[in-house]
Formats: structure tokens, sequence, C-alpha cells
């Protein structure tokens, strides 16, 4: 699943780090997300989409 994170981070000057802190999970799970590595569990997409204030499927995009 192919993802606007990386973008959306680097908007607010985020780091991994500093975005994972924000989120409550690993700086390796945001990595991966960004790489589409790792597709996000469904609490975990509605967490990243709450925290950019934008819709799921504005961030997450099916391939």
């Amino acid at each position: 699943m192919k993802n606007r994170l990386k973008v959306l981070r680097a908007e607010r000057d985020w780091t991994q780090a500093e975005l994972a802190n924000r989120l409550d999970v690993s700086r390796q799970t945001i990595n991966s997300i960004e790489k589409d590595k790792y597709d996000p569990s469904l609490p975990l997409a509605f967490k990243i989409a709450r925290l950019f204030q934008q819709s799921i499927e504005s961030i997450f995009v099916a391939e």
C-alpha cells in the first residue's frame, strides 16, 4: 500500500523519531511504513489520520 506519510512528516519538519513519539510507536515502524514494507494496523492508520487531520484514504492509497 502506497502512502504519503514521508511527505506529510517532512511538511512539518518532523523526524521519524518525532512522529513515532507522537504516535507511540517505534522509529523503525515509521521507517517501514514510509518504505512501503509494512501496512499499519487500522487503529494506527486512524491515529495517523487524526494526527495529520486528513482522511485515511488521502494518506494511504491501495496499489
